[in-house]
């Protein structure tokens, strides 16, 4: 019964940790790839914009800088 508790024990140390870090790693972590999923509607929107003559070609530089 000693080394089943043991095992046991080690088992659950293991898992606890492992579920600690990747709660740490997600609320943590770097947002890179969040912010890649918005540049692409950011990015759509500007050239929609220049097509439309509503930027001119130095804005939408200066602005495309800046989303990216």
């Amino acid at each position: 019964m000693g080394v089943g508790m043991m095992t046991g024990m080690l088992v659950f140390w293991i898992i606890t940790i492992v579920l600690v870090v990747f709660l740490v790693k997600g609320l943590f972590g770097t947002n890179d790839s969040r912010n890649k999923k918005n540049v692409a509607p950011s990015k759509q929107i500007l050239d929609e914009r220049y097509a439309r003559g509503e930027v001119t070609q130095e804005q939408y530089q200066t602005i495309l800088k800046d989303i990216q």
